[in-house]
């Protein structure tokens, strides 16, 4: 149940500019993680790092930090 959590939140902020901005700023997956729980969305590091995995790089990109998914960087420095 949980890991569908992480997919609702991924559809959640495709329609939310605001929750999509914090979750941008979260440096770490934990901090992101912590502004989910805040909206109701409830799971683990693992279940993020399984969701963002099915994820384009370009959605990827819309929803989060590049620097908190075990992927490669979008944009490396």
């Amino acid at each position: 149940m949980t890991q569908n959590n992480a997919a609702q939140l991924f559809k959640a902020v495709r329609q939310d500019q605001a929750l999509q901005q914090r979750l941008k700023a979260a440096t770490n997956p934990e901090a992101f993680i912590t502004i989910a729980k805040e909206r109701g969305f409830d799971f683990t590091v693992e279940e993020l790092e399984t969701e963002i995995s099915k994820l384009s790089e370009e959605e990827l990109a819309a929803i989060v930090n590049p620097g908190i998914a075990p992927r490669t960087h979008i944009y490396p420095r």
